[in-house]
């Protein structure tokens, strides 16, 4: 091969980086110029999807994210609210970015999935988390998702998801594959039908049905009895990014097409179709008795359906750039917080958070605090927290009473992709850039230093 590579063919400051050694001694410019093109269009594809503005974030192999920011704490934060190191515990293992991460709903395994080709099933232990890992750390399952077939290709797991009674986890690859896993690590089925990535899959609550949305523009329901594709649903002409249970057998997708169609097994036409949305459609979600249905978008707009009506209930304006994810409150009827109030979050590029009144169409308040994207946001099991993860690297823990920041953590050192909290709601988890996977323990942070500081408007 040729041992000099010019500028117009691989710029070695820039793309070396993209190179495995062995590549650079077995193959000629050529192929080392499409190696470096098909990396560069994967990370594009997945950033697209784990944070939209990372286009000026270089990550190395170590999955180090450079150049940082300079250090920054929102105005409205008080330092008396930084999470203490004896709070926090680090789980090492992944070398690039955790996309996703999911507790079991039955017990204390939690799952992270990364761009490094692995899941991970950490077995934490139960009682006084963070203390007890410190003195001994959790066991953890590694599940490997390379592509063989390909000379041990690299394939990112993009979606997680455990089935109701916690036995098995369903991951998502960049590849289109969607796999089976025991509790125990044990790969029990691969489901290859799919020929785009997946970025959304999840299961329904009788556990009979896997549901998973593809970039080939279609969704399938699984048969687990046999893990054979019962129905493929191709209503959409774009890539769908997220696809959500409505019922045991009723479900939403949404897409890069603008569209949000509400599908029935068995069913060879959508039940609804809803065409507002003026950008992609970024996240849907249903409300927790599965009657309404919120959706965001690019637009910069929050909507909430009526199945009942068959049309938009509410056309929540407020966000100025990109709305990200949405999560409904796990409060009001049919939830186990039935006294408390339905609210609907959402979190933007405008670096914001806002909580809506889901039945009058409402802003209810505005959380400030962050100072750029917010890309993750989880309510904790009794609705009175809200965690948030950020590109500007800092977690916030918020009061849904009032707004207040009660708790920050901004020693991650990388942008936050993923937050979630343990059923118990003492445990915060979050997804890292870097690699990392930190698990905050709430509870111990709020009792060693309650704090009152606003951060709201």
């Amino acid at each position: 091969m040729e041992a000099n590579m010019g500028s117009s063919d691989v710029d070695v400051d820039g793309d070396y980086v993209h190179l495995e050694p062995i590549d650079i001694i077995t193959k000629d410019v050529h192929s080392l110029k499409q190696i470096v093109n098909d990396k560069k269009e994967k990370a594009k594809e997945l950033g697209k999807h784990f944070g939209k503005d990372t286009e000026h974030v270089q990550v190395d192999r170590q999955g180090n994210e450079g150049p940082s920011p300079m250090d920054f704490t929102p105005s409205l934060v008080s330092p008396s609210c930084e999470v203490s190191d004896s709070d926090v515990y680090v789980l090492e293992g992944h070398s690039f970015e955790v996309n996703a991460c999911a507790w079991s709903p039955t017990g204390s395994l939690l799952a992270s999935g990364s761009s490094d080709s692995t899941a991970r099933i950490w077995e934490i232990s139960n009682g006084p988390c963070i203390s007890s890992m410190h003195s001994s750390p959790p066991n953890v399952h590694v599940l490997n998702h390379f592509n063989f077939s390909i000379n041990n290709e690299s394939n990112a797991v993009t979606a997680l998801a455990w089935n109701e009674e916690g036995e098995l986890l369903a991951t998502g690859s960049y590849e289109g594959q969607a796999s089976i896993w025991r509790k125990n690590g044990k790969l029990e089925e691969i489901l290859k039908k799919h020929t785009g990535s997946i970025f959304s899959l999840q299961w329904n609550k009788r556990g009979d049905l896997l549901l998973t949305g593809s970039f080939d523009n279609t969704a399938i329901l699984w048969d687990t009895g046999t893990w054979e594709c019962k129905q493929q649903f191709a209503f959409h002409s774009a890539p769908l990014i997220f696809v959500e249970f409505r019922n045991n057998t009723a479900f939403a997708t949404c897409s890069e097409d603008k569209m949000i169609y509400v599908c029935s097994f068995g069913e060879s036409q959508p039940v609804y179709a809803f065409s507002e949305h003026q950008g992609e459609i970024n996240a849907i979600q249903w409300d927790p008795t599965g009657t309404l249905l919120a959706s965001c978008s690019d637009d910069s707009f929050v909507k909430i359906w009526s199945l009942e009506l068959g049309m938009c209930l509410h056309d929540l304006q407020g966000h100025n750039e990109a709305v990200y994810t949405i999560k409904w409150s796990p409060t009001g009827p049919g939830t186990i917080n039935p006294d408390k109030q339905l609210v609907l979050a959402s979190a933007s590029g405008d670096s914001t958070i806002k909580l809506w009144d889901a039945h009058k169409g409402h802003l209810l308040r505005t959380l400030n605090g962050h100072r750029e994207a917010v890309y993750s946001i989880a309510f904790s099991p009794n609705g009175n927290y809200l965690a948030s993860g950020s590109r500007d690297r800092h977690l916030h823990i918020w009061s849904v009473k009032d707004g207040s920041i009660l708790k920050t953590y901004s020693r991650g050192g990388a942008i936050i992709y993923h937050v979630s909290w343990n059923r118990e709601n003492d445990i915060v988890v979050a997804g890292f850039g870097n690699g990392i996977v930190t698990l905050i323990d709430f509870r111990s942070a709020v009792k060693r230093l309650p704090c009152t500081d606003g951060g709201s408007r």
